[in-house]
């Protein structure tokens, strides 16, 4: 497809074969500024990025940036939230980088990065949580999270299949369900204009019940085994590429026992088919438990462990954000689904400096496909005032240059950032809980990142 608005830069393509990426030295990367904060915060961050590049590198490689638009830009200057052009570059040169995105209010598209995630089938949402040193955190260890979250894109309540109340759609789910499936139907309890007229005379006697209308929500909740296959996949293989000690699969299996449960089971059979004794699961320390005792399944796993198996175990979504906190030791790498993922990529945000420097990724392993992007929202009342934080876009840009194999560029951004953190010349939302830091702008602090490099 012609490219209808923008032209691409001069530069290489890069691409996949036989699931490895082939990066050339001069790759075109798409990039979105981003709403509100977004200009602000890829200024900062693409000098890092430049800077890094430049310096690891001397000259060999570099990045053409490819500047493409969605959100409230996109709607402004094409009339268009998300315009042909935009999805066409991430799709013919595989990976890039975006800032964050206002979501339209109304009607259209219920989210553009969800939208971006479903047209790429960007099945990974990837979130590394770690702490860095002199940064602010409300728990007394932050220095303990060190987790690597693999949160399922594409499916759960995220598939973004629902039916808004009083709708004709509705009616047609609750009539087939009364008809089909009518043990099922009366657990919705107020599923019946009978059964809210009964309830509403005993709160609101003097209610006006003549004209009254089923008023009821419903949402679908669709959980596979392809979907959970490919991310628990990608999980571990980078838990045995990195030399992770764990897979912990989160779920709500304990209430949602078809779909969550459903999760947790398929999860960890194909981690015993898939990969062997390369891992040791809790579903195989139960079977061993009932057959040959408690100590036996005790003793097994220990062997495993020490023979190098990665752990692969559950538990429970509520239970998880509770432990994040007393035991962050416990969790390494967690594989969980879409809705859990996002409450718990934010919880573990909070706990080593908050969502402004939280990262993220969104990958198809099988294609090649990548955006990363900042995980924050766009701060309209701080647009154009150059006093964000960037980390979240330049942490993201790390991830991105982790990705390609640019490890030698990912590095210098990490020491970079520890380096600014340390000197003590940081943003406002650092700078009002740092003990005798400096407050600077978001331009000066990616100048102060690239002068640590």
């Amino acid at each position: 497809m012609a490219y209808q608005n923008t032209t691409p830069p001069t530069g290489e393509k890069i691409s996949i074969t036989d699931g490895s990426l082939r990066v050339p030295d001069h790759p075109i990367i798409p990039f979105i500024r981003g709403d509100g904060t977004g200009p602000d915060i890829w200024a900062a961050s693409q000098k890092v990025f430049d800077a890094a590049v430049a310096k690891a590198y001397s000259g060999r490689r570099r990045i053409h940036w490819f500047e493409v638009f969605a959100g409230e830009a996109a709607k402004q200057k094409y009339d268009h939230w998300l315009p042909d052009d935009t999805v066409q570059a991430f799709k013919e040169f595989l990976v890039g980088i975006k800032g964050p995105l206002t979501t339209p209010v109304g009607g259209g598209i219920r989210s553009l990065n969800v939208a971006l995630r479903q047209l790429l089938d960007l099945y990974v949402c990837l979130r590394p949580v770690q702490y860095f040193q002199g940064v602010p955190s409300p728990v007394k260890h932050p220095e303990k999270v060190d987790m690597v979250i693999f949160r399922e894109n594409t499916e759960d309540i995220y598939a973004g299949i629902e039916y808004p109340a009083g709708s004709p759609e509705v009616q047609k789910v609750l009539d087939f369900l009364a008809r089909e499936f009518p043990e099922d139907f009366s657990k919705i309890r107020f599923g019946t204009a009978q059964a809210m007229s009964e309830y509403l005379k005993l709160t609101s006697p003097q209610a006006d019940l003549s004209r009254l209308e089923i008023q009821v929500g419903i949402g679908v909740k669709p959980v596979s085994f392809v979907g959970t296959l490919r991310l628990v996949k990608a999980a571990l293989d980078y838990a045995l590429r990195e030399k992770r000690r764990s897979v912990t699969l989160v779920h709500k299996g304990n209430i949602m026992k078809f779909t969550e449960g459903a999760f947790r089971d398929w999860g960890y059979a194909v981690a015993e088919r898939l990969y062997g004794p390369q891992v040791y699961t809790w579903s195989q320390w139960e079977r061993t438990r009932k057959s040959r005792g408690e100590a036996a399944a005790v003793e097994e796993q220990k062997a495993a462990l020490r023979n190098g198996a990665i752990l692969v175990k559950d538990a429970i979504a509520d239970i998880t954000l509770q432990q994040v906190l007393t035991r962050p030791e416990d969790f390494d790498v967690i594989a969980t689904l879409n809705l859990n993922g996002d409450y718990l990529s934010d919880a573990l945000a909070a706990q080593v400096g908050g969502i402004g420097i939280a990262p993220g990724g969104n990958i198809n392993y099988v294609t090649g496909h990548a955006i990363f992007e900042a995980t924050h929202g766009t701060a309209p009342k701080y647009a154009n005032l150059d006093k964000v934080n960037p980390g979240s876009v330049v942490l993201s840009g790390e991830m991105m240059f982790r990705y390609l194999g640019w490890i030698e560029a990912a590095n210098l951004i990490l020491k970079g950032l520890n380096g600014a953190i340390a000197s003590k010349q940081v943003t406002y939302d650092f700078a009002r809980l740092m003990e005798g830091a400096t407050e600077i702008r978001c331009s000066a602090f990616g100048d102060n990142i690239v002068s640590h490099m």
